[in-house]
This record gives structure tokens, C-alpha cells and sequence, in this order.
């Protein structure tokens, strides 16, 4: 007889970003015709530039003649594109094998599938608020036990608060895998170099491994905030680094991303390039590589004018992200994040839950936000905006809250 996974029943009810599609369809219901303004998914509005296009169509084109055409490439991605990303490094001036860099279909299924080459009894570490896939991801693996008062036992919950930054505290317990995100999804709180030392020396000293997501280190325009972990000295020996195009070139409907697993990281009785070998195993078992007319137009977004327009882009919603941060600062209300990330974090006024203001902002100013409770337990009392939009519906949705938001 089959059976279940039973731990898919562990996952608390709903997944964020379906619970707030189906509360706007339920708004949209009851008040047919109304116009409702999304500041809620990251999810990229403007069209792809004109050499990644280019790129996207010489990939097709490729495969039109017999010469060119090409059916599966490397699990690992296109040797082409893995020099690339090992060139973008150097001139952060971090040295890479393109060995270490493993090409995908996004970040998001990296950070899922990375959990799958550790121990199944590994100690999990997040930062709260988190991304939920960090989490869900572990659940489903037996890492946790129950869903409990907002948190799963068995999980090592990291507090992000105001007072310190939205940068926790190193684990007070032994933990063996190490979630963070720099600039920080939900809080838009960017890593100091000190800051990612800290966590560093510690994954060492204990032979943790750190997860680090970096999905948004395009959007860091401060030339002292480190834009990868492995600008930190020894990052290379405890850190896996994931990271996409999706954000600074718009690939989130394209999908592409990569996973940087060096060969000098150091788990217990391991040799240091375990993990690396691990991780190769599992892409060619499980992943038959990136699409090789995506992958054509990642490689057009590395070129000298590819970045430039990429550059752009990222200017586009960072002004976004500017007009929502002074738009909601005029309406009294404390924010944070929207300098070197593309998302603001608001405190909830007058101790509203943020499911709750998630609600009376849908109904009173018909803008969609998201609600900080859906990252973790230390999100409540908060909610998260985006900056991804077109400028117009940015600025009309900023001119309602402080139209008809009653505070």
C-alpha cells in the first residue's frame, strides 16, 4: 500500500504568497471592478533588455540548423556561462573554479534541493523573519517535529529585531546548517562584513555549513557591504552560496540561477570536496540542466553591456523602492530596508497583527502587501513591501495609502 510523506502535514496552513492570492481574489469578489495596486510578490514587471533578447533569440536560432543544434548540455550548465560567473566573482575579487558554480532553472529550487546532501538528523538554523523555502523545505525533509505557537520544534529560530539591525544573534545551541540572506528577504536588511565574519568564525570553529542566499546583491549600491559571503575571509571553507538572475536581469518567469559549492568546505570526517561532489551527484541525477536558450541569454546578461542595462533595471525599482519608503514615512509609519534592497519593512501601527493590517490595507487603500507573520514568528507586528511594479502603479498605490489609509 502506498503512503504519504506525512511530513507535507506538518507545513503550516498555506503556503504565504497562495494565501494572498486567494484573500485578494475574495476582496476582487466582493467588490467587482475595483482596481487593486500589488506591492506584495518580488515578482519583475519591466520587459528584458535588448542584448538579453538577443541573446534569448541567438539561442533559438541555434537551434534551427543542424549545425548548431543542441539537445542536452552539461547538468552542470554551458562551460561558457560558469567562466562567466567565475569572471563576475574575480572582479569581486573572489577566485573561483567554474567548477564550483553550478548553473540551474532558479533559486528558489536551489535553496529547496540544497538540504538534500546533508544528514537527514542535521540541526537546522534560520534567520526569523525568513524566506519561507528555508523552512518548508526542512519540513518536508523530517527535520522538524510539530507546527507549534508559530514554530516548528526542532528548528533553531534566529530573532531578527529592530534593535540589532534585523541581524541576529549567533545559535545559543549546536546547529549544523546555517540560513542566511543577504540583502534579507523579508526586512531588506543587508550583511555587514563584520557581521558575516562572525557567523563565519562560528561555522568553523563548529564545522557548520552556512546557506547564503544572495539572490539580491545586485540591489547593494554601498561599495562597503559585501555583495557575496565569499568576500569574507574564510567564507570558502563553511559557505554555500546561491544566487539568480531573476532579480537584477528580470528572469523570474525565464528561470535561471546558479549554486556556488567550493571545493574547500569542511564537514565532519569529510574530504573537503565532498560536498561538492554531492551536490555534482545530485544535478545529474535529478536535473538534466538549465534550458540552453535561457542559459544564452544569461550569458548576454554578463556582457559589458548586458550589465548596463541589467544596472538599470535595478535603478528602476530602487526608485520604486524609494517613493514606497518616503510615501509611508510621510504617513508617520517606521520603516526599514529600501536603500540596498528592493523591500521595505514596515511596522504594523498601534500594534496591529500583520495579517490583520494586511486586511484593513486591502479594504480601506486597495493595495496588496505582504504580511511579515508569513516568514516566521519574529515578522508579526510587520509587513513587507515590494518594489517590483511599473512606476505608475507604484506611485498610484503610494498616493491611496495616504489618501484613504485610515492610521
Amino acid at each position: 500500500m502506498a503512503t504519504i510523506n506525512k511530513n507535507y502535514d506538518k507545513l503550516a496552513a498555506g503556503y504565504l504568497f497562495p494565501e494572498i492570492a486567494k484573500r485578494t481574489n475574495a476582496f476582487l469578489q466582493k467588490n467587482p471592478g475595483t482596481e487593486v495596486m500589488r506591492l506584495g510578490i518580488g515578482n519583475t514587471t519591466e520587459p528584458l533588455t535588448h542584448t538579453i533578447i538577443r541573446g534569448l533569440q541567438i539561442g533559438v536560432e541555434k537551434l534551427a540548423s543542424v549545425d548548431t543544434y543542441s539537445g542536452y548540455g552539461d547538468e552542470q550548465g554551458d562551460k561558457r556561462l560558469r567562466k562567466a560567473l567565475a569572471d563576475r566573482y574575480e572582479k569581486m575579487g573572489v577566485k573561483l573554479e567554474p567548477e564550483e558554480i553550478f548553473v540551474s532553472d532558479g533559486a528558489k529550487p536551489d535553496s529547496a534541493n540544497i538540504q538534500s546532501i546533508f544528514s537527514e538528523d542535521s540541526v537546522v538554523a534560520v534567520q526569523d523573519p525568513a524566506y519561507p523555502v528555508y523552512v518548508d523545505s526542512n519540513v518536508i525533509a523530517g527535520r522538524t517535529k510539530s507546527f507549534v505557537n508559530g514554530k516548528y520544534e526542532g528548528l533553531v529560530y534566529m530573532p531578527c529585531t529592530a534593535d540589532k539591525g534585523f541581524f541576529p544573534d549567533l545559535p545559543s545551541e549546536r546547529v549544523d546548517l546555517i540560513y542566511l540572506c543577504s540583502p534579507n528577504n523579508p526586512t531588506g536588511a543587508v550583511a555587514t562584513k563584520e557581521q558575516l565574519k562572525m557567523f563565519i568564525d562560528y561555522a568553523r570553529l563548529t564545522q557548520a555549513v552556512i546557506i547564503f542566499d544572495a539572490a539580491y546583491s545586485a540591489y547593494i549600491s554601498d561599495p562597503t557591504l559585501p555583495k557575496s559571503i565569499f568576500e569574507v575571509e574564510g567564507a570558502k571553507e563553511c559557505a554555500i552560496e546561491i544566487n539568480s538572475f531573476s532579480k537584477d536581469a528580470g528572469f523570474t518567469g525565464v528561470r535561471l540561477g546558479w549554486t556556488v559549492v567550493p571545493k574547500t568546505i569542511l564537514t565532519a570526517g569529510e574530504d573537503a570536496s565532498k560536498l561538492n561532489s554531492l551536490w555534482n551527484r545530485r544535478q545529474t541525477t535529478m536535473f538534466n540542466g538549465a534550458s540552453n536558450i535561457v542559459q544564452e541569454g544569461g550569458l548576454a546578461s554578463l556582457t559589458e553591456g548586458g550589465r548596463r542595462e541589467c544596472q538599470s533595471l535595478v535603478s528602476y525599482y530602487m526608485e520604486n523602492a524609494r517613493t514606497i519608503k518616503e510615501g509611508l514615512e510621510k504617513l508617520g509609519l517606521k520603516v526599514y530596508g529600501g536603500t540596498n534592497a528592493p523591500y521595505i519593512w514596515m511596522k504594523t501601527p498601534n500594534g496591529t497583527k500583520s495579517w490583520e493590517f494586511f486586511d484593513k490595507l486591502l479594504n480601506e487603500a486597495h493595495v496588496v502587501c505582504t504580511p511579515g507573520s508569513g516568514f516566521g514568528p519574529s515578522g508579526e507586528g510587520y509587513v513587507r513591501f515590494s518594489a517590483f511594479g511599473h512606476r505608475e502603479n507604484v506611485e498610484k498605490a503610494v498616493k491611496s495609502m495616504q489618501d484613504n489609509l485610515r492610521l
